[in-house]
């Protein structure tokens, strides 16, 4: 597992940091509410919760759902996020 990634500008990121989601990479097959929760994520600021071994930052998002809290994480890669210094 890598230990930082980079964001869009170059950045350097970690788990820990905080970005904003640019786009996301969704699976095609998903059914059309899992499909909405991933592209509501567009716009976001999250922080990295880990990079694997391939560069992406995963980072996660809870939302509130009918039956309770759901989680939704995804990859970022580097052209699908910016880091935040706020």
């Amino acid at each position: 597992m890598k230990t930082a990634t980079l964001d869009r500008l170059g950045n350097t990121v970690t788990p820990g940091d905080r970005v904003r989601i640019l786009g996301i990479t969704a699976d095609p097959d998903m059914d059309e509410d899992d499909l909405d929760m991933f592209y509501d994520m567009i716009g976001s600021t999250c922080e990295v919760e880990r990079i694997d071994s391939d560069g992406a930052a995963w980072v996660a998002i809870w939302w509130n759902g009918f039956e309770g809290p759901l989680l939704t994480t995804v990859g970022l890669a580097p052209g699908q996020m910016e880091k935040t210094f706020d």
